[in-house]
């Protein structure tokens, strides 16, 4: 069995877990490979591969660092269908639930065959010629210093609004603790299949978010706006000129993702956002 291991560089105290993690897996039989930027870090232990490269090569992903780092193998990890375990180095965590302290443990229940693996539903996001895989998001959205910006947006082929705002967010379940709810969009549980649309800062305040089926089809056209750019869960995109279309669907890839055991869904709620508190 062969595990990957990623991390956020500049992570506070990534050595020591690093070495734990590496240790840790090494004395279970499991061969560890590290991601190209980590080399160095584990004197003669090299690693090999780009970070987007090495999910090809290993049966599953050690993430240590926070979200974004999580993302930005989360399209890599789908394609190759294997599970990512999330250890958060970093802040809020929604998606490296695990925390430090939990680090062999969470290791020890994976391999036993113990621990909690969702399926997380991803976007396919089909832009200028090229498809994308999404776990979070996919937002249109206008530079600092640029004007508000018009975007058609259609679902199954009928238009359902022309909105002027800063932008637009479209985003999975699982994304809706991301940008969605900093502008104002609902929390929907990963365990639900639906899309969420929500404008950023719209001119009319009648323009809502709306949740709509997971087997929709968005297209959003940029009518007019300068300075407009595609990000895709924050980590690459593009900019955007008027009319350019960006189409938006379930993927047919699922993100496998470990999470603690015992915990549940709204308890990291409850816990990561203070509810109650």
């Amino acid at each position: 069995m062969k595990a990957g291991i990623v991390a956020k560089g500049h992570a506070e105290d990534l050595d020591f877990y690093l070495r734990r993690a590496v240790s840790f897996l090494q004395g279970k039989g499991v061969e560890v490979l590290l991601e190209r930027d980590l080399r160095g870090r584990m004197g003669a232990f090299e690693g090999k591969y780009p970070r987007r490269e090495l999910p090809f090569h290993v049966d599953f992903l050690v993430v240590l660092g926070g979200d974004g780092t999580l993302l930005s193998v989360a399209e890599a990890s789908a394609r190759a269908g294997i599970p990512l375990l999330g250890v958060n180095l970093g802040f809020l965590g929604f998606l490296t639930e695990i925390k430090k302290d939990e680090l062999e443990e969470a290791l020890e229940e994976f391999l036993e065959g113990r621990a909690m693996v969702e399926q997380r539903q991803m976007l396919e996001v089909e832009f200028k010629g090229a498809s994308h895989l999404v776990l979070n998001d996919a937002v249109i959205n206008k530079s600092a210093l640029a004007r508000m910006i018009s975007v058609r947006v259609c679902v199954d082929g009928t238009e359902i609004s022309k909105i002027r705002a800063d932008g637009i967010i479209v985003s999975t379940p699982t994304g809706s603790t991301g940008y969605n709810l900093s502008a104002g969009g609902p929390i929907i549980n990963p365990q639900v299949s639906a899309i969420i649309l929500t404008p950023i800062c719209p001119h009319a305040l009648t323009q809502r978010p709306i949740v709509i089926p997971s087997s929709s089809r968005v297209r959003l056209s940029l009518v007019s706006g300068e300075e407009v750019y595609l990000t895709l869960d924050g980590q690459r995109g593009g900019a955007m000129d008027e009319g350019d279309r960006v189409s938006i669907g379930e993927a047919r890839e699922k993100l496998l993702l470990v999470r603690p055991s015992g915990r549940s869904y709204y308890q990291m709620l409850r816990e990561k956002l203070g509810w109650g508190s």
